[in-house]
């Protein structure tokens, strides 16, 4: 398929892989862009060595494109703009800050920008940063998410109305029919997450994986947002973090709670209890654990499926 964002990334298919924390190493990336998508490497959780040793590694195992996601709140930020840019990574998405601070300096080395956004206000100051391309996340997503609370269904109408530049749809998107809605909405490509959190190239915990395959509808919700809002699994650390928010815990209350390396805790290291576990709504229709390359590949194929069906009514 050729759009915008195919061209601009120079991949086959206008599906992207979520650059997740704790859950999106090289191996993943590696394996969504050898299916034909772009993969990336989720640098938030990451020190700068291990950040050059991931991308060096995804260098080494595939020649296709591939991205890193950078959280422009990440203490040592200079540090991981400095690697990506000596090791020539090709695409950069940023976000969880204002999009102005290093595009220039990125695109003056060739690489490609896309923020992520979750307001269509935000979207055109994105645009006016200049950026590549724009991430719209509606607030379905697992981790860190709009305090508006937009659905991605009425966030990418609004999104391709007040932009010009590419438009890619995240949220609550991991089937071919989701990804045929988004594109019919305005997007030129999607990023999905919590289904690749479900791929056995994950390096999420297999427990946490296990989970995310057994949750249910309501199973999880936005929360913290006296912090920074995120999506959780509801369970004892999220029940510690609802309570004290009923009680009207402030910023600093809760960031006593959540204390420090949860999200690895739970996500990384398994602890099913007591950790932060991130995950976005559409976990409730992924039935099981595949191969990268499998979801790519049933993605794209149910994507032209259901296109030729809605062509033929």
């Amino acid at each position: 398929m050729d759009n915008r964002i195919t061209k601009l990334f120079g991949i086959q298919y206008p599906i992207i892989q979520a650059g997740m924390i704790w859950c999106s190493g090289w191996r993943l990336a590696v394996a969504v862009s050898n299916a034909g998508g772009l993969g990336q490497i989720g640098s938030g959780s990451m020190y700068p060595d291990v950040l050059r040793e991931h991308i060096q590694k995804c260098k080494a195992h595939t020649d296709k494109p591939f991205a890193v996601n950078v959280p422009l709140l990440y203490p040592d930020i200079e540090k991981h703009i400095q690697i990506i840019i000596e090791e020539k990574v090709p695409v950069v998405f940023t976000s969880a800050g204002s999009p102005k601070v290093w595009t220039k300096t990125l695109q003056d080395q060739g690489i490609k920008v896309v923020h992520v956004t979750a307001s269509s206000i935000l979207a055109k100051k994105c645009e006016d940063a200049g950026v590549d391309a724009i991430v719209a996340e509606g607030f379905e997503a697992g981790g860190h998410n709009g305090r508006e609370e937009t659905t991605t269904l009425c966030l990418i109408p609004s999104v391709r109305q007040a932009v010009q530049i590419p438009v890619i749809a995240a949220g609550g998107i991991a089937s071919g029919k989701a990804m045929l809605a988004a594109m019919a909405l305005g997007a030129d490509a999607v990023q999905i997450g919590t289904r690749f959190v479900c791929s056995e190239e994950s390096s999420a915990h297999p427990a946490f994986k296990e989970k995310v395959v057994s949750l249910k509808e309501g199973d999880t919700k936005l929360s913290m947002k006296k912090v920074v809002p995120v999506r959780l699994i509801k369970n004892e650390f999220y029940k510690a973090i609802q309570q004290a928010e009923d009680k009207g815990a402030d910023a600093s209350d809760l960031m006593e709670i959540l204390g420090r390396a949860r999200a690895k805790k739970g996500m990384f290291e398994g602890d099913m209890m007591e950790g932060e576990l991130e995950i976005g709504q559409i976990a409730a229709t992924i039935p099981q654990i595949m191969p990268a390359a499998d979801i790519v590949r049933e993605i794209w194929i149910e994507f032209l499926d259901t296109k030729n069906k809605i062509a033929a009514l």
